[in-house]
């Protein structure tokens, strides 16, 4: 095939980031011989992907939020069918995003059986929703997996799985923390803590009141504490009108993500909602505490069906198997108890300086031999074939 046509299908900013990263390298492995469609965001327009449909409103987490964004979703499937039906690519990648990418790889089949379906990152069934394995494998012809231990799920349901590697382990450049301490004014002595509430508008809405309570009662107590505060385009404007109305964090240091790198090789310790992030942060060695808040009823349901089969929710303490990040999850989840995780771990610069080495210790292992998003080119390539 002279020219195959890749479409890439990403609905939150996460999947956004791993589209950027497949869509540069498929360019790379076929010296640019490839047309590259797609719907995300700005991560995949910088790499010339300009969206089909708008993502907005997709980032969704949650059976709650998920009914209230019901009709969007709806009608975000039917564009988004309709645009990979009128432009007739190879194949489909669908990145992450379960719930929406599920219901657009099941339109696509039942319209064009043809067009070759990839699943890029698939659902954590080892912790919950096992079933999801026989209806993904039902939905798509592969499986590109970013964890090593994803496979058999999958492939007792006749589904093809090739592990890739997580490109977000590799994605983040070694910062420059003296620099940004320059920057910014940071004295030596100071202590640097780095505040991340969240990448979607639900996460901020719950875990900003705990964090801005958190950090009161910690700004209380350190003259010497500063805060930085890196914040994700996609919540620009949920986190600003935050920074408007509380004075805890208009005293901190807003960053865009340009300078995340560097914060995170400032900073002695992270405050931070579960997710992607946390991973990255373990990279750079930063000794984080980690919270989550899902809507009640959407507990409830956890809760009630017994639904999280795993003890840990973030990916480097599954990977490690220990509590290597603190996660303070839901009732616990309040401003005192994130504020004395924080201040345990401020206290103690020999657990600190431990906990730096195990996390970046883990997090080469989950790497594997890298290259990640090379490897996920080579496989939607070699599925052409």
């Amino acid at each position: 095939m002279s020219e195959p046509h890749v479409f890439l299908v990403a609905a939150e900013r996460s999947g956004d980031l791993l589209g950027a990263g497949l869509g540069r390298e498929l360019r790379s492995l076929t010296a640019d011989k490839i047309r590259l469609s797609g719907i995300g965001g700005s991560a995949m327009a910088e790499q010339g992907i300009e969206s089909a449909i708008s993502i907005d409103g997709l980032s969704i987490l949650g059976w709650i939020d998920g009914l209230k964004a019901y009709s969007r979703v709806k009608q975000a499937v039917s564009e988004a069918v309709d645009a990979i039906l009128a432009a007739k690519p190879d194949v489909v990648v669908l990145i992450d995003s379960w719930g929406f990418t599920l219901r657009v790889a099941q339109g696509v089949r039942a319209a064009d059986p043809a067009i070759r379906l990839v699943k890029y990152v698939g659902p954590q069934v080892f912790a919950t929703r096992p079933g999801r394995a026989e209806t993904l494998a039902a939905s798509v012809d592969e499986l590109l997996t970013i964890l090593s231990f994803d496979a058999p799920y999958y492939e007792a349901h006749g589904l093809p799985v090739t592990f890739v590697g997580n490109p977000t382990l590799e994605r983040l450049p070694r910062g420059d923390g003296a620099a940004f301490r320059s920057r910014h004014g940071i004295a030596a002595d100071e202590a640097v803590l780095v505040v991340l509430p969240g990448s979607r508008p639900s996460e901020i809405r719950r875990m900003m009141p705990p964090m801005v309570e958190a950090l009161k009662r910690l700004t209380r107590g350190h003259d010497d504490l500063r805060l930085v505060l890196p914040v994700a385009d996609p919540v620009a404007d949920q986190v600003d009108a935050a920074i408007a109305v509380h004075p805890v964090l208009q005293s901190a240091i807003r960053v865009g993500e340009t300078e995340k790198a560097d914060a995170f090789a400032s900073a002695d310790l992270a405050l931070a909602c579960s997710g992607t992030v946390v991973t990255e942060l373990a990279t750079a060695g930063v000794p984080t505490i980690t919270g989550y808040k899902l809507g009640w009823i959407t507990w409830g349901l956890v809760r009630a069906f017994n639904l999280l089969k795993t003890p840990h929710i973030s990916l480097v303490n599954i990977a490690a198997d220990a509590r290597l990040v603190p996660e303070i999850i839901q009732l616990k989840c309040t401003g005192k108890v994130l504020a004395d995780e924080v201040e345990r771990l401020l206290a103690d610069p020999g657990r600190r300086a431990e906990l730096s080495v195990r996390l970046q210790a883990v997090t080469s292992e989950m790497r594997g031999s890298g290259q990640a998003s090379r490897r996920a080119a080579e496989a939607v390539l070699a599925g052409l074939d």
